[in-house]
């Protein structure tokens, strides 16, 4: 029996799966934005990351629609496009380098995303070379509108992680080294770009968490804990094609047998609870220690509800992430990157 037939199920998600109304919208034009990137199969001297029913497959509308249920159909369509890029990033990653574990062209083509992905305003871009290229080219142009201007600096160092982040991978799969524990759920977060979330929830719900506490130790703990489901999550729902299709290493469930030095079929249910027990984590602190830190802090009432709004959105976006693991053609059938 797979990991993935009998496992998906227990992954635990107590909040319901709220859908975007402008999905049907999302679904008719997603492949608009893709086939203008290059990402997608034109022609015969064409060929692009995906074909259009690999693309279709992907779906890629559901996973933005269920991820931001209330955001406006222009900030969908721009997350949409995001979320495009990061898979289109992640799959040309794997078939071109990691595949074939060419680890010196890996190292030229992170090194050119690097300066695709400034930290100042006004940085004038290379011409770039291929879709993945031109699709982050093109979102620099839209991300940071001015109310979300203060989010150039961190977003784009999250996606230079996450970019060197794989480049980390494949040298662990080309040496067999498994990354201990204790490193790999802290390195996770950037490979899987989980700091970037923060921003898609501020973008769909037009929220902050309010200045006072966005540092404090319980909103950095609730924000780790956010982040961490994510990418740990993604390594229970993928783990057959990444460590069976791909040969990959850098998975939870290699990282923990190994660590722990046990066998395969104990390492998927510890897993699975760590998995479940960080969302725990994001609930108790939601639940229980967020409301003493709005009291101690004195927030007015405008603050109380930005947060509200804001915490709102990121319970709909782990939703939203659960249900697109346990029901997307990606993690249910052939990988999305198969051709035959």
């Amino acid at each position: 029996m797979t990991v993935r037939a009998v496992e998906l199920p227990q992954l635990w998600m107590p909040h319901p799966l709220r859908v975007n109304p402008h999905l049907p919208t999302l679904r008719r034009e997603s492949e608009n934005w893709a086939r203008e990137m290059g990402m997608l199969d034109a022609y015969p001297d064409h060929r692009g990351i995906w074909t259009r029913p690999a693309f279709h497959a992907m779906t890629v509308d559901q996973l933005t629609a269920w991820t931001l249920p209330d955001a406006s159909l222009a900030r969908l369509r721009l997350n949409h496009r995001f979320n495009v890029w990061a898979l289109a990033w992640d799959d040309y990653f794997a078939t071109t380098f990691k595949r074939a574990g060419d680890l010196p062209g890996a190292l030229v083509f992170t090194d050119r995303l690097h300066a695709f992905l400034p930290t100042e305003p006004g940085a004038r871009l290379p011409v770039p070379a291929n879709a993945v290229e031109r699709g982050i080219a093109d979102l620099q142009e839209q991300l940071f509108p001015p109310e979300l201007a203060h989010w150039r600096k961190d977003f784009n160092q999250a996606l230079t992680r996450y970019i060197d982040a794989g480049v980390e991978e494949l040298a662990n799969s080309r040496s067999g080294r498994v990354p201990h524990l204790i490193d790999y759920v802290v390195f996770r977060r950037d490979s899987f770009a989980a700091p970037t979330s923060p921003y898609s929830v501020e973008l769909a719900t037009g929220a902050r968490i309010p200045e006072r506490i966005r540092d404090s130790r319980t909103v950095r703990a609730l924000l780790d804990a956010f982040m961490d489901y994510m990418g740990l999550a993604n390594d229970i729902a993928s783990y057959e094609r990444e460590v069976h299709e791909e040969r990959d290493v850098n998975n939870l469930v290699l990282v923990i047998g190994t660590s722990l030095g046990i066998a395969l079929h104990d390492a998927v249910p510890a897993a699975l609870t760590l998995v479940n027990t960080r969302l725990r984590d994001f609930e108790h602190l939601r639940r229980d220690e967020i409301p003493p830190l709005v009291e101690r802090s004195g927030l007015d009432a405008d603050e109380r509800d930005r947060l509200d709004t804001w915490l709102r959105g990121a319970c709909g976006f782990l939703s939203g992430l659960h249900a697109w693991y346990t029901g997307a053609p990606r993690y249910t059938a052939a990988s999305p990157t198969d051709r035959e």
